[in-house]
């Protein structure tokens, strides 16, 4: 059963121009389209390059950016209709885990106000030390942190902050937003375990925006591809790594480095020509047509595709009009090479890493 169903969903934002009479000269599709649906209990991870609209689709699914077009689902409820106090009353089921773990916390309240500050929002009745508690304790910090502020912290646990009031209310699904983007890798770990240790005990669903595909790997129960607003692939975690479908989702993963150094070097990488184009003017037809390794005389500039399942892979959905000549390997990508040979002694050669950098890594 579906938690949350989008459907349609845009939002565009408008260009202004002039000084003494304001007015609109175009539209800024940050989201333009987007379907997709979370099932209760699981996590849906959402990816894409910085500027695809991942961030903004988070937001107006909680109704914090307003919506141009479609409808917003969640446990039957379509929140694009709700205000006030009605969709007041409906964001208690509903919380965001932000980016900046220290832009997201007043710096002026102490922890213990900052886990309270939902209870009293919402009408909930005090006192709050014993919640606080058990706030702190559920995400692996002791209590004497209530009484400190949000600079006396390390990034990682101020982001455990950030969860430990996302929870405060228990909520059903919640958004994290690159959650540990900010973090040190050796962080990053113990707060996508501290994610799932939650979601196990607490039975919550989970929207994970983020640019890195280890951590969407590893977190996420489903994967939505997200491509200048548009979504392009939707699949099982384990079916999209194994077999990507869309062009642009199989770049993406070539550009992930394999910890094999034989595998690396023999390995095709896709590369990707070009800069992501203007979300105020995005190309006609399929929007990477523009980009597409894999693209075709017909159809890709002229025709819109549509987001569908294929033959063969009922666990998958993706928006390209020649993803089966793709799948079965009858098209092959115009800018691929194979691997360079491995760095020389004398270092002559071009690093592995400035290599891997070129070959279209979502960051």
């Amino acid at each position: 059963m579906s938690l949350l169903e989008v459907r349609g969903l845009k939002v565009h934002f408008p260009i202004k121009k002039g000084i003494v009479l304001d007015r609109t000269v175009g539209q800024v599709r940050a989201v333009d389209g987007v379907d997709l649906s979370v099932e209760k209990g699981r996590t849906l991870g959402v990816v894409g390059e910085s500027g695809c609209g991942k961030s903004t689709l988070g937001r107006a699914v909680l109704q914090l950016e307003p919506i141009t077009a479609g409808t917003v689902v969640f446990d039957g409820e379509d929140l694009s209709r709700l205000r006030g106090s009605a969709l007041r009353a409906m964001r208690r089921r509903m919380q965001m885990v932000f980016q900046d773990p220290l832009a997201s916390l007043d710096p002026r309240q102490s922890v213990a106000s900052v886990l309270a500050e939902p209870l009293r929002t919402h009408g909930v009745k005090g006192p709050y030390e014993k919640r606080v508690r058990e706030l702190l304790d559920l995400v692996g910090l002791p209590g004497s942190a209530a009484n400190r502020f949000p600079h006396e912290f390390s990034g990682g646990q101020r982001q455990r902050i950030g969860i430990a009031r996302a929870i405060a209310l228990n909520p059903e699904l919640i958004i994290a937003d690159e959650p540990v983007s900010a973090l040190d890798v050796s962080i990053q770990a113990q707060v996508v375990n501290l994610l799932e240790e939650l979601q196990e005990r607490l039975g919550l669903t989970y929207l994970v925006i983020a640019h890195d595909l280890a951590v969407v790997r590893h977190i996420s129960d489903d994967v939505a591809v997200m491509y200048l607003g548009s979504v392009v692939e939707i699949a099982r975690a384990d079916e999209l790594y194994a077999r990507p479908l869309h062009p642009y989702t199989i770049a993406l993963l070539s550009a992930i480095p394999i910890p094999d150094p034989e595998v690396e070097d023999r390995r095709e990488r896709v590369l990707l020509t070009g800069e992501l184009p203007s979300a105020a003017n995005p190309p006609p037809g399929c929007r990477f047509h523009s980009r597409c390794p894999f693209r075709q005389p017909t159809r890709c500039a002229d025709e819109v595709p549509a987001l569908r399942v294929l033959e063969g892979f009922p666990g998958s959905q993706v928006a390209c009009h020649f993803a089966e000549q793709i799948a079965a390997r009858e098209l092959k990508p115009v800018h691929a090479e194979a691997a360079e040979p491995a760095a020389t002694a004398h270092g002559t050669d071009t690093p592995p890493d400035s290599r891997r950098s070129s070959a279209g890594s979502p960051s």
